[in-house]
């Protein structure tokens, strides 16, 4: 569906530049972009690499483990129908852990090793678990204490204080995923009632 919308927009603006006779701001655009995108990537691209490594000492010391373990109460509530040795459950806080420390990125593989565990238990494998859809709404609501790649494009892009962020989005993100959690329970609960009344 993305690839669509934004397909059309490209189709859309490229007809709009050949109708009116501007192809040439079109050229320049392409040209301007790539140049941005590029440094902007070679800008974030060590932070992004330092982070990761951080990440990945941390996991071999242990130290998300820890926080996957202090986290995992709250876990618990979140995934009510997952037992506590249940191995999705150290990924899903793992996952969840390095969201909130904004490295998405180093975040991914444990979000995808989540997702197996909970696919193999799935009795229906054509169809979403209820951990399976509160675990990606957690994802997609944005689960981020520290934004730190908005941080480094902030950064780069010459901010004269990247970090002064941080606390609106740790507001942003106690509310967008209470909201994002609130729905999931509201719409489960009523898919439930709609399944008894079949049966």
């Amino acid at each position: 569906m993305i690839n669509l919308i934004w397909g059309s927009f490209l189709l859309i603006g490229i007809s709009y530049a050949l109708l009116t006779g501007r192809v040439d701001v079109i050229n320049q655009e392409i040209i301007e972009c790539g140049n941005s995108a590029v440094e902007l990537f070679m800008g974030m691209f060590p932070l992004m690499i330092l982070w990761s490594g951080i990440m990945n000492i941390a996991k071999k010391a242990g130290i998300l483990d820890r926080l996957a373990q202090l986290m995992s109460p709250l876990f618990r509530l979140i995934f009510p129908e997952l037992k506590k040795d249940d191995p999705a459950l150290g990924y899903i806080a793992s996952n969840l852990t390095i969201n909130m420390l904004g490295i998405h990125n180093a975040s991914t593989p444990f979000g995808l090793k989540a997702m197996k565990c909970l696919q193999e238990k799935n009795p229906d494998k054509k169809v979403a678990t209820r951990s399976m859809i509160t675990f990606l709404v957690l994802n997609t609501s944005g689960v981020t204490l520290i934004a730190t790649d908005i941080i480094g494009i902030r950064s780069k892009l010459g901010a004269s204080s990247p970090t002064d962020l941080v606390m609106i989005t740790i507001i942003a993100t106690i509310v967008n995923s209470f909201l994002a959690l609130l729905v999931d329970r509201m719409l489960w609960k009523r898919w439930k009632k709609r399944e008894l009344k079949r049966t």
